[in-house]
């Protein structure tokens, strides 16, 4: 036999040469295929991914969130594409301000629109804290829409106050809360509007509307009308949409007046019955001016700070301007008419395009973080009983993500002049903790929260009974008087009836200390009709929280504080 006899035929080689190369390829694309099926989605997009495309995630203020959202639809369907082909895609997302601040440099996001420019200078303070960095996480910023601080209030209300014909202003405001007992907030200086008011009271008790400084700030003629404003306030709370919403369920008999931005008092009057209308103090305001910012980092893409650029100008562009205007925000296109053919700015929103007749100047970031120090001892101090379920039925997880839950409901609240209690409940009834100013308590508060034990049964009224009594008695008009009260089942233990205590807690509201009762129903097996009882006679309300909420729950009710 020849050597080519022995051989394998060519044409088999060929073929096994051609098999071989399949299968590495097909084994190439399996692997391919697996690798980004077990990616992890919080993971930056693969290079097969941005050889096609640039994302650009935004986060942006609650209030706006489903208008921007919106808004990045609209844009992709204009198929946007960088000059090298590739999509632009821009992604939005809801977070508050305080949590967008402390997430701007972990790249989650490249970009930021909180509802005030001041969380721009916090980004940046933050920053450079952390890295030590020279120069700002904040770059390129545009202002493509604003809106000022008002005070909120019932039509009739501002009539009783003189509205129209008379302007209005902070010094009313604390003369009706007063003498007639208005019932009135601003949320807590964690939010825009909340910090902005609250700069806008300390310019009045200078008498100035520009050039905040320190020394003003720390004034005594200053401190004690900020003080006095501040003490006139019913509760603070967590932010104005937040409000504008509680506001609409519970109607006029949750507050008479409350501070949000104008295009909220559009949004309201666009939808509701009972109409607002928007206060522009007379002695002055801030505005909100929803900015959006690229953050710049080592790692930032010439695609993002393109794709950036190309969201900005749809933003700034005649058509988005215009449809700004229609969702109740003055466009920063200044050409565009307030009062044209559609416009929503008009009395029978409630708003006057002409006002306000005073801007007042936003202040150095270091007066606003003076103003933030000062606000908490300024600021109408609270006491506040915490009533717990530790009842057998919270054994387990629900006990530790409670105690976690309160751990950060004390946390959350700074000032070290309000005072903390803790009641327990569960086939009887303790206090664990008297009332105790922060200050010389927070250490020991904490310390008896990590003791709680969970047995027996479900005493929930005597719980609410003991907290009511002991704020009745201690008779302190000069502070928020609050109940926060939380359980996983139903009544079974208490010797208080529940509708009778709820009458009681009521009778507490016509008095010089009325008692606010805000509940959580901790779980499906939680009794919501009695806790919502008692939060509807104190003037609160009921939330419904699980394993996940519960914790943002409590901080949540903290900025009421």
């Amino acid at each position: 036999m020849t050597k080519k006899q022995k051989g394998m035929p060519r044409g088999a080689v060929t073929l096994l040469i051609t098999l071989a190369a399949i299968m590495f390829v097909a084994c190439a694309i399996v692997a391919t295929v697996l690798t980004r099926m077990n990616a992890d989605p919080e993971e930056p997009a693969t290079q097969l991914e941005t050889s096609r495309q640039v994302t650009l995630r935004i986060a942006c203020s609650p209030e706006k969130a489903e208008l921007l959202a919106e808004l990045a639809e609209q844009f992709g369907e204009t198929k946007p594409k960088l000059a090298d082909k590739r999509t632009v895609v821009v992604e939005t997302f809801s977070l508050v301000p305080d949590e967008m601040v402390a997430q701007a440099e972990s790249g989650a996001f490249q970009a930021v629109s909180p509802d005030s420019s001041l969380w721009l200078g916090e980004i940046d303070r933050n920053w450079y804290a952390t890295s030590g960095a020279e120069t700002g996480l904040v770059g390129d910023t545009a202002r493509y829409m604003i809106s000022p601080v008002v005070i909120a209030m019932w039509q009739d209300v501002a009539t009783e106050l003189g509205y129209p014909g008379k302007e209005i202003g902070w010094s009313d405001i604390l003369q009706a809360a007063e003498e007639d007992g208005l019932q009135w907030s601003h949320p807590s200086t964690d939010s825009a509007s909340g910090l902005l008011a609250t700069l806008a009271i300390f310019y009045v008790g200078s008498g100035q509307t520009r050039d905040l400084s320190e020394a003003m700030v720390a004034d005594p003629d200053t401190l004690a009308y900020v003080t006095a404003v501040e003490k006139s306030v019913k509760h603070y709370g967590e932010g104005e949409l937040a409000i504008l919403q509680r506001v609409q369920e519970q109607g006029p008999e949750f507050l008479d007046a409350f501070v949000v931005q104008e295009q909220l008092v559009i949004r309201h009057n666009l939808t509701q019955p009972n109409k607002l209308v928007a206060i522009y103090p007379a002695e002055g305001t801030l505005w909100e001016d929803h900015p959006l910012a690229l953050l710049e980092s080592v790692d930032r893409s010439d695609g993002e700070r393109q794709a950036f650029q190309m969201f900005k100008t749809f933003l700034l562009s005649r058509a988005v301007q215009e449809q700004l205007l229609t969702e109740g925000y003055r466009p920063s296109d200044l050409e565009l008419s307030l009062d044209g053919a559609g416009s929503p700015f008009g009395a029978e929103n409630g708003v006057d395009p002409s006002r306000p007749y005073t801007t007042m100047q936003m202040p150095s970031s270091t007066v606003i973080k003076v103003v933030k120090d000062v606000w908490l001892y300024t600021k109408r101090h609270a006491n506040v009983y915490l009533v717990v379920d530790t009842s057998g039925s919270m054994a387990g997880n629900k006990l530790d993500d409670t105690q976690d839950a309160l751990r950060a409901f004390v946390d959350q609240m700074q000032s070290d002049w309000d005072r903390v209690g803790l009641i327990t409940f569960a086939s009887d009834v303790k206090e664990v903790m008297p009332l105790t100013q922060l200050g010389e308590g927070r250490g020991e508060l904490l310390g008896s929260i990590a003791q709680l034990e969970a047995i027996g049964n479900t005493a929930l009224s005597d719980g609410v009974a003991l907290a009511v009594g002991r704020l009745g008695a201690l008779d302190d008009s000069e502070r928020i008087n609050a109940i926060v009260v939380m359980t996983d089942g139903r009544e079974n233990a208490s010797r208080t009836r529940w509708q009778t205590l709820a009458q009681e807690i009521t009778a507490t509201q016509n008095g010089e200390t009325p008692v606010l009762v805000f509940c959580i129903a901790y779980g499906r097996d939680a009794d919501y009709r009695v806790l919502q009882a008692f939060a509807e006679a104190g003037g609160g309300f009921a939330s419904e929280g699980d394993l996940e909420t519960i914790q943002a729950l409590y901080e949540t009710l903290s900025t009421y504080f």
